[in-house]
């Protein structure tokens, strides 16, 4: 192996050793700097600045509002994208491409757009549901609820997209082989199908927990940025750098820039592992 990788890096002429450097710079001018900025301008002043800018009641409102939404939002979107991936691979139906571009639709909306969506739907003035909301006294905008809702739709995609594949490459054989043998479909799911499909599940969380922590337009349009009940942990960053606070602003930033980096170590390390397994 080592002398293949010798010889493919001879057979790199100097244009193309060119183009590699010129794509390597252009990552560390676009991702890497930024992202080591983050961390620069959060510990520029020494931890206990650091940790005086983050513990704060409001930076632990924003960053517990921000973990509940997403530890309801994922689970949802992960028994979703189970399902739908699993309908979409097993079943022809009418309406099966639709579907499938339904489930894609939140990756080519903007954020912003989703938030007004759900404003029109939900709002106790002027919505499609104005009579029942206020029928029933239900809080939806300007609340958790709606964090949540606006969460749930902007992280669909990432498991179903994650696990259709892994489910069309698995193909049918063990599942029909287990039915012949007895089991039912409970059985054929848990010791079949899930444990085949485990990593690409993962995968599928890992992103949409990522994705969760990090979006900011839908929920500054749905959330009102009220103080200490409405806030998540990008408004409360993006409120803290209005106001000069800096140190504050930065520590908010770092916090979810190490999540984006621990999410790309561990999708690297399933990967490696999962590979390890199969060969």
């Amino acid at each position: 192996m080592n002398v293949n990788r010798i010889r493919a890096q001879k057979t790199i002429s100097a244009w193309g050793w060119l183009w590699i450097g010129l794509g390597l710079g252009f990552l560390g001018l676009v991702v890497g700097l930024p992202v080591i900025n983050i961390f620069y301008q959060a510990f520029n002043k020494g931890l206990l600045a650091y940790w005086q800018g983050i513990n704060t009641p409001q930076a632990w409102h924003a960053i517990g509002l921000t973990l509940t939404a997403v530890m309801i939002a994922v689970p949802l979107n992960t028994v979703f994208g189970i399902s739908a991936a699993w309908m979409i691979a097993r079943q022809q139906f009418w309406g099966r491409k639709l579907l499938l571009q339904l489930i894609d639709l939140p990756l080519t909306i903007s954020p912003i757009i989703v938030g007004l969506m759900f404003v029109l739907l939900y709002s106790p003035l002027g919505s499609l549901f104005e009579y029942w909301v206020n029928q029933w006294n239900l809080k939806i905008i300007f609340a958790w609820p709606g964090l949540v809702l606006v969460t749930v739709f902007v992280t669909l995609p990432f498991v179903v997209r994650e696990v259709l594949p892994a489910l069309q490459d698995l193909g049918r054989e063990q599942e029909e082989s287990a039915k012949t043998l007895g089991a039912n479909g409970w059985q054929v799911f848990w010791q079949v199908v899930l444990p085949n499909i485990r990593w690409a599940v993962l995968y599928g969380v890992l992103l949409s927990t990522a994705r969760a922590l990090g979006e900011f337009g839908a929920v500054s349009v749905v959330s009102g940025k009220i103080i200490g009940e409405t806030n998540t942990l990008t408004l409360h960053i993006e409120r803290m750098y209005l106001e000069y606070e800096t140190i504050a602003a930065f520590a908010g930033a770092s916090l979810l820039g190490l999540v984006a980096l621990l999410t790309l170590i561990c999708q690297e390390l399933l990967r490696r592992y999962d590979n390890r397994i199969a060969s």
